[in-house]
């Protein structure tokens, strides 16, 4: 029997959650407290120890039988849920994991008690809401752990954290009731189908039958293709009667083609909203507490191809929104004013009047969106029902023809009029400029997608509907044109007396043959009826004009009103998103609703310039460039999403095809260069200067986008392309492990190796973390997330990569092995000269010169950076620098005190440590700032293969250092110096590297002065042996204990090379003592005979005293070639 602490079970009801809120696991405890005997074994009997905090569990055994009873809270096997303690991490939203000990789901299903959470959807939603509650399954650590350690608090999963602004609008989402969620008939179909059929279905389309013809005409709906720029070829012969194809076969090729371009965007949009849950906007309905996001095709496009494409057409595609209000307010004011003119009642002129009804219109429509629209969703079906009535209208009266119609060009179906208008009559328009003004009446297919997160089943619901809707309006605009182009001529002048009343041998018209004669009207060019003349032509034709009128209405308004909520949503959602920083005031919503009001005021100041146009004719084209770029980037993100072969990227709708999407991108521009190239092309600039800015701005968020996964597909395939070829000479680059630490705990290190290594070369700043008897490898996760992060916005091109080690040596030898991958692989080991190496443990002394003496075993360079000031600033970092930025002489709280002496001497020691702390700080930052004209000066005494040489050269290639000479000083003999010079040049001329002098130094092997032979001496007194001083066997133990000391031997055997370096040191302060950086060839110590603490004293005479130094050697194999 075995006892265990149990939360408070929770009964998980269909409307909710109950608000019992059980205490959590106390401090001492897991939230997961398992018993080893239970987990082992399985328990007979369960029972929880007396406290308020649990509750009794019956048996274990009668729970896990079918027949045995359960306790309360656990009846229909209930899944039992507590609260966790991570309440914090989650924005202060509740949510719940899997109480496994009271879950008898889990008993049934494995038989005994377990904490591991079986497979549930749950687990996977991104936060709470309307779709259900976020759970939280048990972490690695609590299901791996010790029973004995706290485990990790664990937030979300990598790759699902929520912006602020996500967080938000779930917390909005998660505590809205009663949410409806629509179907794909009321969701998808009716709302595009009300898109679709606009105000060109009913006052533009028989003026584009009358300009394009029938057999054109076909194309109109939604001809985005590019075959529709061979009918430019077709149509002037065809208006004149040439061509080779007959009318009706070319109107079914056309037909056959016309839908290619609108079906392709609808099978990507349905592609990309089934591959997850795609967030969406309401564009019709004010119901934003249950929407979980603002998006639209912005929110497609963004999610799909990232934040550069998606901020680009964000606001195209809001901006076209907002100027398709002003189009279909214009709409709706021309039918006003012909309704008006039917009465003789304009108040000023036709263009005015457009003007002032449009601007009442607007500003009432803009009213209506801020009062709030909750009605509006139950008018949608009422709409549709008004535009169905009548086209039905229209179609019915097309079959009634009246004789006081006939006069304004209205016959009935006759063959003739049919022929006649089957050929294009372009008058002061081409083909594409007519399609341009259509194609806005094309733009409602993404209704649906629009507003996903109102569907029930986006993955049905938006194919399904998306597609029968272009299905259905292609062929009602199909039926209308034909039906226009059979029994409307193109030209009437209304006059009863235009009867024929005799032959007339010049009339050749259809009319003519159906007892008029409109030839004066149409030479005089004022016939005001006609396919070309009379945009009301479908009341006309009508069998009750009003119903006409009231489907323009519908059309208009509904169609006006849905774009006027649309652009304020998709701008607020854009600016939610934080991309333009600049215009993250229109983020913000207002009321119960988070109604973006500043949004609606500049959609409607937008709107209202573009009505005061009041042309239909010249704002139709202005957005169609705009949707067709939107159309063109959706069909790219499939195509891109395939291409890029994510994981992640699994539409649950198949029937789309990645170079189909492809041929529609492409499609989409050549249609929008060809209707207009000039407009086309400031669209391409705009989006194009966009998309830089946002790239360059580089915004803080991470959708997972097509875009990192043909990245990171790209980098693999590169990366494995790479591990086949064989290094050659000519692509070395330096390729560097510099040991860092902490990354900003040693600026200069990091700034100088980057500078050469900027897009060059790799960089990886290694970190070694020592002394931990448990390593916790989730903090050091963490934190290599963390300073990667700290590189990536410092601009510092690098990898940052952590290890746990026992000590340095071993860590390096760690690095040295594993850093890299492929080809990638680090070559030069980069270390920081150990300034301090005097005052501690000389073991580490040891190690340091170990891991110069590995990196050589791993045929890797090896580079050491010394500067006089030192490199570490970790010290004075964090409250150490608020400290130091303040100068104790001007902190007035100090120095006036009884304790006078002692605040003095405090005052003093502040001052010091302030003094010391700035001139640290500088030489941290001295190579971030522009070197301006100096020197670099190469002490290129060894051959090491050409890297001593090939780093100030890389150096000097960049902006900071490009004033900087470059001056070589070599070693030689005093009788060879011109020689020595002369053989120096002929060779950097061969390697292509300019220098301004070159210095041969015959004097190296002069003894150095006595003053700095004994200086030298006394620095390594400390670290010697003295094994003549003792026995020999004592000798040995202490050489055994502490191998880094100098022997007698030693020291007499290596005395001309300790004197060459104290003599190299008198030449570097003589030659270099101003110059902005020394590089010297590194001496080599042989590992084994050469003790560390004589190798650190060489380092140390070497590099004393002058200006910062690098002392590179490399792997001797040859880094620089002459050779093409």
């Amino acid at each position: 029997m075995c006892s265990r602490d149990i939360s408070l079970p929770l009964k998980k009801k269909r409307d909710g959650i109950d608000n019992i809120s059980p205490p959590g696991p106390t401090p001492s405890q897991s939230r997961f407290q398992v018993d080893l005997v239970a987990e082992a074994a399985g328990a007979t009997e369960d029972k929880s120890p007396s406290s308020d905090a649990s509750t009794t569990v019956p048996p274990t055994g009668s729970a896990a039988s079918p027949d045995g009873a359960q306790a309360e809270g656990l009846q229909n096997g209930d899944t039992v849920m507590s609260e966790t303690s991570l309440h914090s991490s989650t924005g202060g939203q509740h949510h719940y994991h899997y109480d496994t000990h009271t879950n008898t789901y889990y008993l049934r299903t494995f038989g005994h008690n377990t904490i591991d959470a079986v497979p549930n959807i749950d687990f996977y939603r991104q936060t709470a809401a309307p779709l259900g509650e976020k759970l939280i399954r048990p972490t690695l650590s609590e299901l791996h752990d010790e029973l004995d350690k706290e485990p990790f608090e664990d937030g979300f999963a990598n790759g699902d954290e929520l912006t602020p602004a996500e967080e938000a609008a779930a917390k909005e989402a998660a505590e809205s009731k009663g949410v409806v969620k629509f179907g794909w008939v009321k969701g998808v179909l009716v709302r595009c189908m009300l898109n679709i059929w606009g105000v060109m279905l009913f006052i533009r389309m028989s003026w584009i039958v009358g300009q394009a013809g029938i057999a054109l005409r076909v194309i109109g709906w939604p001809a985005r293709n590019v075959l529709t720029v061979l009918h430019i070829l077709f149509s002037q012969e065809i208006g004149k009667g040439h061509n080779v194809f007959s009318p009706a076969a070319l109107s079914c090729l056309i037909v056959g083609m016309a839908t290619v371009v609108t079906t392709i965007t609808g099978l990507s949009t349905s592609a990309i909203a089934t591959n997850g849950f795609v967030r969406g906007v309401n564009f019709y309905l004010h119901l934003a507490p249950y929407l979980l996001f603002a998006g639209g095709a912005y929110y497609l496009i963004s999610r799909s191809l990232g934040p550069e494409f998606g901020g680009s057409i964000g606001l195209i595609f809001a901006f076209a929104n907002a100027v398709a209000v002003a189009m279909y307010v214009v709409g709706f004011a021309e039918t006003v004013v012909e309704l008006l003119a039917g009465v003789d009642a304009i108040m000023t002129d036709e263009i005015n009047d457009i003007r002032i009804i449009g601007t009442i219109t607007v500003i009432l429509l803009l009213g209506i969106s801020l009062a709030g629209m909750e009605w509006e969703a139950k008018a949608q079906i009422f709409l549709l029902i008004v535009l169905i009535t009548a086209i039905c209208n229209y179609f019915i009266g097309s079959f009634i023809p009246l004789e006081s119609k006939k006069s304004m060009g209205f016959f009935g179906y006759d063959g003739s009029i049919m022929w006649e208008n089957m050929g294009p009559d372009f008058r002061g328009e081409t083909f594409f400029s007519v399609f341009a003004i259509f194609f806005p009446a094309a733009t409602g297919i993404l209704a649906g997608a629009n507003i996903s997160g109102d569907l029930a089943d986006p993955q049905l619901a938006i194919p399904r509907g998306t597609l029968l809707a272009i299905l259905i309006t292609g062929i009602v605009y199909l039926g209308v044109a034909v039906s226009t182009g059979s029994c409307i001529v193109r030209d009437a002048s209304g006059v009863l007396n235009d009867t024929i009343t005799q032959a007339v041998g010049n009339c050749s018209d259809a009319a003519c043959g159906l007892g008029f004669d409109f030839s004066s009207c149409k030479s005089a060019n004022d016939c005001n009826y006609g396919l070309h003349n009379d945009f009301q032509v479908m009341s006309l034709v009508s069998g009750f004009g009003p119903i006409i009128s009231a489907g323009i209405f519908s059309a208009t308004l509904s169609s006006a009103l849905a774009s006027l909520v649309s652009a304020p949503k998709v701008f607020q959602a854009l600016c939610k998103d934080n991309i333009y920083p600049g215009l993250s005031m229109f983020a913000k919503g207002y009321g119960k609703n988070n109604e973006p009001l500043k949004g609606y005021i500049l959609t409607f100041v937008i709107a209202l310039a573009f009505i005061l146009i009041a042309e239909l004719n010249i704002i139709a084209p202005i957005i169609s460039n705009f949707f067709l770029a939107s159309y063109a980037l959706i069909n790219f993100s499939v195509f891109h999403a395939s291409l890029a072969n994510s994981p992640g990227w699994r539409p649950s709708f198949k029937y789309y095809n990645m170079w189909i999407s492809l041929a529609g991108a492409i499609l989409c521009c050549v249609v929008m260069f060809v209707i207009n190239w000039w407009a086309a092309l400031l669209t391409n600039v705009i989006v194009l200067g966009l998309f830089i800015y946002v790239s360059y701005k580089k915004p803080d968020v991470n959708w997972g986008s097509s875009t990192q996964a043909l990245t990171y597909h790209q980098a693999l395939t590169h990366t494995l392309h790479l591990s086949g070829v064989e290094d050659h000479i000519k692509n070395f680059r330096p390729q560097c492990l510099v040991m860092t630490g902490y990354p900003n705990s040693r600026p200069a290190i990091i700034d100088l190796v980057h500078t050469f290594t900027k897009n060059v070369g790799l960089m990886i700043c290694g970190h070694i973390r020592t002394g931990y008897r448990r390593p916790n490898f989730k903090e050091l996760a963490t934190d290599q997330a963390r300073y990667q992060r700290w590189l990536l916005k410092n601009e510092c091109k690098a990898f940052y990569t952590p290890v746990f080690a026992e000590d340095m040596r071993q860590g390096t030898q760690y690095l040295l092995q594993a850093a890299g991958l492929g080809r990638l692989k680090p070559n030069t080991l980069v270390l920081g000269f150990k300034n301090d190496w005097r005052d501690g443990d000389m073991m580490n002394v040891e190690t340091y010169i170990s891991m110069i003496h590995d990196a050589f075993d791993s045929q890797f360079g090896a580079v050491i950076l010394r500067l006089k000031e030192g490199l570490d600033v970790s010290h004075i970092q964090g409250q150490g620098m608020k400290h130091m930025n303040k100068h104790p002489k001007h902190d007035s709280r100090r120095g006036f005190s009884n304790e006078f002496e002692t605040n003095v001497f405090s005052i003093f020691t502040c001052n010091i440590l302030w003094q010391m702390y700035q001139r640290l700080l500088e030489a941290s930052q001295q190579f971030q700032k522009k070197q301006g004209k100096g020197t670099v000066d190469v002490w290129w005494l060894f051959d090491d293969g050409g890297l001593t040489l090939l780093i100030p050269y890389l150096l000097t290639n960049k902006k900071r250092w490009k004033d900087c000479k470059i001056r070589v000083f070599i070693g030689g003999k005093i009788n060879r110096i011109d020689h020595d010079r002369r053989a120096m040049a002929t060779l950097l001329s061969k390697f292509r590297i300019d220098f301004s002098d070159i210095t041969v130094l015959g004097d190296i092997n002069t003894k150095p002065k006595k003053e700095h032979v004994s200086a030298f001496e006394e620095m390594i007194e400390p670290y010697r042996l003295k094994e003549d001083d003792m026995e020999q066997e004592a000798a040995e133990r202490l050489k055994d204990s502490e191998p880094w000391r100098i022997t007698d031997n030693e020291l007499e055997l290596y005395r001309a090379k300790t004197n060459r370096q104290i003599r190299l040191n008198e030449l570097l302060k003589e030659h270099s003592s101003t110059a902005n950086l020394i590089v010297m060839s590194l001496p080599l110590a042989r590992k084994g005979a050469v003790s560390s603490a004589l190798y650190m004293a060489w380092l140390e005479g070497l590099s004393k005293d002058l200006p910062p130094m690098l002392l590179v050697r490399g792997n001797h194999q040859s880094v620089l070639t002459f050779y093409s």
